[in-house]
């Protein structure tokens, strides 16, 4: 027996907090969209009652029955699991990147610097974007440029001085990549980060250093 109305917690295939009324014609509700039109009605009304509530709300979904929106799927899912892996990590990763920092600024031995190209195994921009951010959050590396077309970012890294620094620094971007495509990526996605990470093309530069042919 078909379910008359199944919400996107049992139907990962729909986008976050929407619903799908079954039927010939199926239409996909967006939660927040008729939460957002009950509370006009009700400040449109001036008094918060059950009444005006229930009746915003069945206003609302009527409204979006009736004039349906585009169905558009951003790409985000929401794991709660990978969230809390994905937080977690970014909190220890912050404080021993910080204390690493720490350490770099009052140290007596100079490091030298480097921009690393990372390759992602993800291409979408969603995920593109959030990785970058998520490396850009912790201390010592920094998303200088996201290119697009190869789905790489360019990190700028403290610590360069060995091959092996280096190596470490692209494993934490690619940990990063995998954590917060766990927490917020499409099944597809997941399957990709499941797989080894792709080859560095290069081992890095120090800024200021021109690429060959520019």
């Amino acid at each position: 027996m078909k379910r008359l109305i199944t919400f996107s917690l049992r139907n990962r295939d729909l986008p976050p907090f929407s619903c799908e009324f079954g039927g010939r014609r199926r239409r996909v509700l967006d939660l927040p969209l008729i939460a957002w039109l009950t509370v006009i009605w009700v400040l449109l009304w001036s008094s918060l009652n059950w009444a005006n509530v229930l009746t915003g709300a069945v206003v609302a979904v009527a409204v979006c029955l009736a004039f349906p929106l585009p169905r558009v799927d951003l790409g985000l899912r929401l794991h709660p699991w990978g969230i809390l892996r994905l937080a977690g990590y970014l909190f220890y990763d912050m404080y021993t990147s910080g204390v690493k920092v720490t350490r770099q600024i009052f140290g007596n031995h100079p490091h030298r610097a480097a921009v690393i190209a990372v390759p992602l195994r993800c291409r979408s921009d969603l995920m593109l974007a959030a990785t970058a951010v998520a490396v850009s959050n912790v201390p010592g590396g920094s998303v200088v440029e996201v290119r697009r077309a190869t789905a790489t970012v360019f990190v700028h890294v403290l610590e360069a001085d060995r091959p092996a620094a280096l190596d470490a620094a692209r494993r934490s971007v690619w940990r990063l990549e995998e954590l917060t495509v766990r927490a917020f990526g499409t099944p597809d996605e997941i399957a990709r980060v499941a797989v080894p990470p792709p080859p560095a093309p290069h081992t890095g530069r120090q800024p200021g250093d021109q690429e060959e042919g520019t």
